[in-house]
């Protein structure tokens, strides 16, 4: 079909705002043919490259496997309607599929080395979880940024949402203004630092974990929370470990790791380096968080769960945390635009709650398989809580809710500050 002369001009303009310009040079040949013919509008463009994006990820095989025929030479509104329909119902079969790992295999990835930027900040204060909703059931964390951005290379991250170029940025007056940070002592506080970057990969680079410790130590009614997905535990073995400073791990199947978590540590490092810790007397907390489902998961989980179990005593955990992938879309623009091989967005996303995430009987299924797993031992003296989740989902899984995240709040707090409190005991004695 002749082509009218404008459309060129039109097709690089609106490629600009798609995933189009991100796609490898062969699928963007084939698209920039398919849309002169079709005369594709910007939200067609749009969809057309996001699943070629998505196929190029999932390593789905050629794009034009995927594009339907056209039946006649001619190019008309109705044929590229149906065109796109069948491709998108093609590629949201594909989505239906259970992920498939193979076993003893690993995306490698290339893990760029970020750039310690030394940065002062303004003032140092106490901030919100970045994932707080009043749609959700939330622990009201309040959260450090001891460190701005993270050096792993998770598939599903969305910190990489938030900063660039592969910079991490460490504020020289970090210690100062932790010292001068306003703590009420007759308020308990739950403050996080692994919201904006991990909280044990970088070590005391910059004198960070010396002054977290100390704050720990100034503030025994403050439970500070080191979430990490690091073995980096060196630094910390040489200090008196306060008992109000809790590493929490981020724990997924060895699989998982090997093709979504890159430059993280082993499953079998994270276990090893939450248990030489649990030895020194420290309490530990373990995040299944997020939990992905995949062709035998639940196998793959209950290895975790059992091993958990028997490395530690529920005394020496605070908390087991479960959660799964939840999205903004912002966060997956920005996969898309990583590009990199992955299987994280071949699932069926469903709206939740203001984001989208698995549907819900995929959601129960997985939390309810985590939750059945624990002892009952486990289930009474830790703290199991979803993250992230509906109110509606909790009595569905555990058989208990809680009112309010005030409630959910206190709970916590209450059961963590026990777990603490017996830990002081011990070292007093």
């Amino acid at each position: 079909m002749p082509q009218r002369p404008d459309y060129t001009q039109k097709f690089e303009r609106i490629a600009q705002q798609t995933p189009f310009r991100h796609l490898p040079e062969r699928e963007r040949r084939i698209i920039r043919t398919l849309a002169h013919q079709h005369r594709f509008t910007l939200q067609e463009l749009r969809t057309v490259s996001e699943i070629a994006q998505d196929l190029q990820m999932w390593q789905q095989g050629d794009f034009l496997q995927y594009w339907p025929l056209t039946l006649s030479p001619a190019a008309g509104k109705q044929q590229k309607q149906r065109l796109i329909g069948e491709l998108r119902a093609r590629w949201t079969s594909l989505r239906q599929q259970a992920n498939r790992y193979p076993p003893g295999l690993k995306n490698t990835i290339e893990i760029v080395k970020p750039s310690a930027i030394t940065q002062e900040k303004g003032r140092l204060g106490l901030g919100s979880c970045p994932v707080a909703s009043p749609r959700t059931r939330c622990c009201n964390l309040l959260t450090l940024d001891a460190v701005d951005n993270c050096g792993y290379g998770c598939s599903y991250c969305s910190i990489q949402s938030f900063f660039t170029d592969h910079q991490v940025f460490f504020d020289p007056e970090f210690s100062r203004k932790l010292e001068t940070l306003e703590i009420d002592p007759q308020r308990v506080y739950h403050i996080g630092t692994g919201q904006s970057s991990d909280s044990l990969m970088w070590g005391n680079s910059h004198g960070v974990l010396d002054a977290l410790i100390a704050f720990a130590q100034r503030h025994p009614n403050v439970i500070l929370e080191l979430k990490t997905k690091s073995g980096n535990i060196s630094h910390l073995l040489k200090q008196e470990i306060p008992a109000n400073l809790i590493c929490t791990w981020s724990l997924n199947p060895a699989v998982i790791v090997d093709h979504e978590e890159h430059g993280t540590a082993s499953l079998a490092r994270r276990l090893q380096a939450a248990e030489t810790l649990a030895g020194e007397g420290a309490i530990v907390g373990f995040h299944f968080h997020p939990m992905i489902h995949f062709e035998g998961w639940e196998q793959a989980y209950s290895e975790i769960f059992q091993q958990v179990q028997q490395r530690f005593s529920p005394d020496q955990v605070a908390m087991v945390s479960l959660g799964t992938l939840t999205y903004t879309k912002p966060v997956i623009r920005n996969i898309r635009v990583r590009g990199i091989p992955s299987q994280i967005l071949k699932l069926p996303l469903e709206e939740a709650d203001g984001k989208l995430s698995y549907p819900e009987p995929t959601k129960l299924a997985l939390f309810r398989h985590a939750w059945h797993a624990f002892a009952s031992a486990w289930q009474e003296r830790v703290f199991f809580y979803l993250c992230m989740e509906n109110q509606r989902l909790w009595k569905r899984v555990f058989g208990f809710d809680y009112d309010s995240n005030d409630a959910f709040e206190a709970a916590m707090k209450a059961s963590y500050m026990t777990k603490i409190d017996a830990c002081r005991r011990t070292t007093d004695d």
